[in-house]
């Protein structure tokens, strides 16, 4: 073998070697909203894709929990109003602290049914993530934010039709009992 073949082996050898090694290599980590689209998929629900407005408002949540370090929808005020800048028609947050990775506290969340219900809102397209360590860099806290129910732009009506919608449980209203004008006569605590 001449030094042209030798040369040429060493190439072949080095590709070869290169494509070993690049195949054992691990794949790059899923993105936090491939995560989360991935889950959703499997799940009946379409993807969502990363916002930087709804990043921004999981960023401020995910600090303010680090800076009191308290898990708190409310370390910023009423989640109805954090998330308005968005303009989606629904919104949902999920907030956790423990994991320093995304992937552990995705399943805490998938494992918790309120929050499962969150990371599945119907017509949900974007998402919002975000972590931040409290000072002394013990504890991570976490933020997702996840929207959708977005109006084209252009039909917007109004400023109050700009707030977002966000489902919150409210208590029936109990029944309005008669005034005592009305009562005819008024005995042990009943109206006749």
């Amino acid at each position: 073998m001449g030094i042209r073949g030798m040369m040429m082996h060493r190439v072949v050898g080095g590709v070869i070697a290169g494509l070993l090694l690049f195949a054992a290599a691990p794949a790059m980590a899923e993105s936090p909203a491939e995560l989360i689209s991935s889950f959703r998929l499997k799940n009946g629900e379409v993807r969502v894709v990363r916002d930087s407005t709804l990043d921004r408002i999981a960023m401020d949540q995910a600090r303010a929990m680090a800076a009191k370090d308290d898990l708190s929808h409310d370390a910023l005020g009423p989640f109805n109003r954090r998330v308005a800048p968005a303009g989606a028609g629904r919104a949902a947050e999920n907030i956790a602290y423990g994991y320093d990775n995304f992937e552990k506290t995705l399943g805490q969340w998938i494992d918790s049914s309120g929050h499962r219900k969150n990371l599945l809102l119907h017509n949900a397209s974007r998402v919002g993530i975000a972590s931040a360590k409290t000072s002394s860099g013990k504890r991570t806290y976490w933020a997702m934010v996840i929207a959708g129910d977005y109006e084209p732009k252009g039909k917007s009506k109004g400023k109050k039709d700009k707030e977002p919608l966000v489902a919150v449980k409210r208590e029936a209203a109990p029944a309005k009992k008669p005034k005592s004008s009305e009562c005819h006569i008024k005995l042990l605590s009943l109206c006749i």
